[in-house]
């Protein structure tokens, strides 16, 4: 099962960010950063708050300690850390723009941004 809070443009090292949020921070969750080249990171974590200080100090992995300042703009909540290593896979499949719609919380746009489009054959 999972649980969606929004956090649009929220600077990663900021831990006043996820205070409100009610959960345990040690809860599973996927979660999606916006670099600073625009590209999108996506992962999973058992603990939100401390995997983004790890992507703050630029530990957070060789992707985003490359793209700095990175900020979190999308994050969900699940029972157990298969289901949000799941939805992790899932997302890193999507193209940018279904990404966007899902931050934007347009979950009405995503089953048509699943469909593949094909143009006119080059000749």
């Amino acid at each position: 099962m999972k649980r969606s809070a929004e956090l649009l443009s929220t600077p990663v090292g900021n831990p006043p960010a996820l205070a409100g949020y009610p959960r345990s921070l040690c809860m599973p969750f996927f979660y999606m950063l916006r670099c600073s080249d625009g590209s999108f990171y996506v992962g999973s974590t058992r603990n939100l708050e401390h995997r983004m200080s790890q992507h703050a100090s630029g530990a957070g992995g060789e992707y985003t300690s490359k793209r700095q300042p990175v900020e979190l703009v999308f994050f969900e909540e699940f029972d157990r850390i298969d289901e949000a290593y799941a939805r992790e896979k899932q997302v890193q499949g999507w193209s940018r723009k279904k990404r966007q719609a899902l931050i934007d919380r347009r979950m009405d746009d995503l089953p048509a941004l699943s469909k593949k489009r094909f143009g006119p054959a080059a000749g």
